[in-house]
């Protein structure tokens, strides 16, 4: 019989010095299962190299212990000299070194025991590191432990915090930190809260940061021109101007001066917006007030100009940029006409000092006015003249030949770049690949992406934004899908924007079900959706005619963070008034100012068309007059529901509202002209009738169906019969398919001039192009033609209302 076997089991000791064992000890597998007398002799080989590792370890031990009691006296003779500085330093140097404490939970712990009584004062410098350090979670619980023990941080050290927080863009944890440092007894000052109003802004959260304002006057402490001028940006960059000119008067009544910053920002966004008299406005009280310009300012201004296709006053501002030494002596501030005009007499001379960014808005300006050849001479004199261009000066030109559909052009500048050993990058792969899709080559698209990675130039998460709506567009889901799965692999994070695109897809291809599934996916990988993907949502539901899922979408939204925006109400207001859901719409409406929205023109039209549709004439006028006198000025499609719902109350009300538009400076338009033709037909008034139909025309705008329809009336209620032919074949003539209403108001007019041999010759082309003939009208006609001995035709009248009943 042999031997028994014995397990040789090592004993347990301490990890540092069962480490030291492990690489001291090489023990054969062998020995793990063999004979006990083998076994007992490899113990007691080895039994004396354990004890000599484990006073090794003990003296370990007794050094380490000694050097952290040393690092507690160094901390407490710092303290005691009032040495700040080199006291955070310290701290800061012990959190990064991780020895000989492995971590600042360790370094808390061992200095609460060591220390007690320094213990408040360093709590806070260790959080303070931590924070420096961007070690935002060993912060957080040292918060939490600091909170336990009845402590908390300094506002200066949780202000550090914040700060650290903005550069790691964690908007969403400081809003929520801010609220829970509150409640705990910190108080905010100046500091705080403009990283906490910060937060805000660049969440979109316009609704909150004004609320941090107001929780700051409550709190006795006073907004600085900083945080003004974050929440007149963050208003500018959501395009709600009136807003952002509300906090700049507001501002200036708190005597807060307004700086350059101030100012720029608020040009801009007029700008943006195509509010440019504003603009020039604001620059002539910059003039005022002393404020100099700079080249932001110089270049916002050009760049509307060039938006607004204001040529001529961009050449002046030119100019002007000139004089204020903006632009080199001698560059040829006439450029919008010198090429075009012949005028080639310009001095370039001086075209290599020009900035970069500027040469960009003059080159996109001409573009924008269709002048992209003269932008490309104008890039080449510059050229010749020392400047050198860059990529994003010959971007400007491929998008522009792409914009105008010209891509070999945009192809051929590429090529350019590469002459002049500028590589294409990502944002020209960009352009090419997007216009592709937008012209629904689909094969070029994948051929140039192709190329890109060729070129050895990575797909941004532009390109993957431009494939999914590419193929979101196209209803090709999968490949969405596909290209999402894709980025995960590249390390690429699908944004906010990458999911709004998609669910704007499948708002657009009726695919509501599925976009909503898509917010379970944005939740499980961390990313939260955005007002815009909320409100893409409910306008979806609310074009169905599902109103009742556009409010639960909307109950989730208030719910989940983002909260309603100004475009949340007016969509809510247009779908519910739309739904016949009016007294809801009007609720909706008054809820918007106790959430920090004021009701805008949109709001205003929303509300109108939702009465209009329910026949209340009245409370569409008192909205007209009220919109009026907050200082909102109607726009044509305030005048669109309006002036329907004015017919019903007489052609005398419908002809004022259309009087008080054209004094208001508005040009009507197809729709406003249709209703107006439409209200002169049911008086009866021929000549009025024909004189806007004359007017409409001069203007440029084409007849469409319900124009004919309504001109085909006045005639018949003239008893025109010729003309109603004539007015036919030119319908036809030009396009314009008869539709059901048509041959409903033809059958409809003859039958009234007695004429029913004709109805019945309408009836019959109705007939054969598959509409049906309105009930009343079918009893109307097979009256008169069985009056008229036409017993046949009588009879196939009633034949065919037989078979549709």
């Amino acid at each position: 019989m042999g031997r028994r076997t014995a397990l040789v089991l090592l004993p347990k000791l301490h990890g540092s010095l069962r480490t030291k064992l492990c690489n001291s000890l090489h023990v054969p597998l062998s020995l793990c299962f063999c004979s006990e007398t083998v076994s007992e002799a490899f113990a007691e080989t080895h039994h004396t190299q354990i004890n000599e590792l484990s006073v090794e370890f003990n003296n370990q031990s007794h050094s380490q212990e000694h050097e952290r009691l040393e690092q507690v006296r160094k901390f407490q003779n710092l303290l005691e000299e009032d040495r700040g500085h080199a006291v955070q330093s310290f701290i800061k140097s012990l959190v990064l070194s991780k020895s000989p404490f492995s971590s600042p939970f360790d370094l808390h712990t061992y200095f609460s025991l060591s220390a007690p009584s320094l213990k408040p004062v360093f709590s806070n410098l260790l959080f303070r590191a931590c924070s420096d350090s961007d070690m935002v979670d060993e912060a957080m619980e040292l918060y939490s432990l600091m909170k336990k023990d009845g402590m908390l941080p300094s506002t200066g050290s949780v202000n550090r915090l914040l700060e650290t927080l903005i550069n790691l863009k964690q908007y969403k944890k400081i809003l929520d930190l801010f609220l829970d440092f509150v409640e705990s007894g910190i108080q905010p000052n100046t500091f705080s809260y403009s990283k906490v109003v910060q937060a805000a802004v660049m969440l979109k959260d316009l609704k909150r940061a004004l609320e941090l304002i107001n929780d700051m006057e409550g709190g006795g402490v006073s907004p600085s021109k900083f945080i003004y001028n974050l929440v007149i940006g963050g208003f500018c960059k959501e395009r709600r101007i009136t807003d952002a000119q509300n906090l700049f008067e507001e501002m200036i009544k708190r005597k807060l001066v307004p700086n350059l910053v101030t100012y720029n920002t608020l040009i801009d966004g007029y700008c943006k917006v195509g509010e440019i008299e504003s603009a020039l406005a604001l620059r002539e009280r910059m003039r005022v007030e002393n404020v100099e310009p700079n080249r932001v300012t110089y270049n916002s201004l050009l760049s509307g100009f060039c938006d607004s296709q204001r040529m001529a006053e961009a050449g002046t501002l030119l100019q002007e940029m000139e004089a204020n030494k903006f632009l080199p002596d001698g560059f040829p501030c006439n450029i919008f006409g010198d090429i075009s005009g012949g005028n080639n007499n310009a001095s370039w001379d001086k075209g290599g000092m020009i900035d970069e960014y500027t040469c960009s808005i003059l080159l996109d300006g001409l573009c924008r006015a269709g002048m992209v050849e003269k932008a490309k001479e104008v890039l080449a004199k510059l050229i010749e003249s020392g400047f050198i261009p860059s990529k994003i000066v010959y971007n400007v030109l491929v998008n522009a030949y792409c914009q105008e559909g010209n891509i070999e052009k945009a192809i051929l500048t590429i090529e350019h770049m590469g002459e002049r050993g500028l590589e294409a990058n990502y944002v020209t792969f960009n352009i090419l690949i997007n216009k592709f899709f937008e012209i629904k080559e689909v094969d070029q698209a994948e051929r140039w992406l192709k190329k890109m990675a060729e070129k050895g130039v990575s797909p941004s998460l532009e390109t993957y934004n431009i494939l999914i709506n590419g193929y979101g567009c196209m209803n090709q889901f999968d490949k969405c899908f596909q290209i999402l799965e894709e980025m995960e692999k590249t390390g690429i994070e699908p944004s906010v924007l990458s999911y709004g695109i998609l669910v704007n897809c499948l708002r657009k291809g009726g695919k509501l079900l599925e976009a909503e599934l898509i917010l379970v996916d944005m939740a499980n990988r961390g990313v939260s959706p955005n007002a815009d993907i909320y409100n893409m949502l409910i306008e979806g539901s609310c074009s169905m005619g599902k109103v009742t899922d556009a409010l639960r979408v909307f109950e989730e939204m208030v719910k989940n963070g983002p909260g309603p925006t100004l475009v949340t109400y007016n969509t809510l207001i247009y779908g519910l008034g739309k739904d016949g859901r009016i007294t809801e719409a009007e609720e909706f409406f008054q809820k918007m100012g106790s959430n920090g929205y004021n009701p805008d023109v949109i709001s205003y039209n929303s509300l109108i068309s939702g009465y209009a549709r329910s026949g209340n004439t009245q409370k569409c006028l008192d909205l007209y007059d009220n919109m009026k006198k907050v200082g909102i000025k109607p726009t044509v499609r305030t005048f669109h529901p309006l002036i329907n719902a004015g017919i019903k109350e007489g052609v005398v009300t419908a002809e004022r509202l259309f009087q008080e538009m054209l004094e208001m400076g508005l040009i009507p338009d197809r729709v406003v002209y249709n209703a107006m033709i439409y209200a002169y037909a049911e008086e009866g008034d021929v000549e009025k009738a024909m004189s806007l139909h004359q007017r409409m025309v001069e203007q440029g705008i084409n007849s469409d169906k319900v124009t004919y329809n309504n001109l085909i009336l006045v005639y018949l209620r003239d008893k025109r019969v010729l003309e109603v032919k004539h007015l036919v074949h030119d319908m036809k003539a030009k396009g314009v398919v008869p539709n059901a209403d048509t041959y409903n108001i033809l059958v409809k007019g003859y039958c009234d001039l007695k004429d029913f041999s004709g109805a019945y010759f309408w009836y019959k082309e109705m007939s054969d192009r598959g509409f049906s003939l309105n009930e009343r009208f079918c009893y109307q006609l097979i009256s008169g033609l069985s009056h008229k001995g036409m017993l046949q035709e009588a009879q196939i009248v009633s034949s065919d209302l037989s078979c549709r009943a």
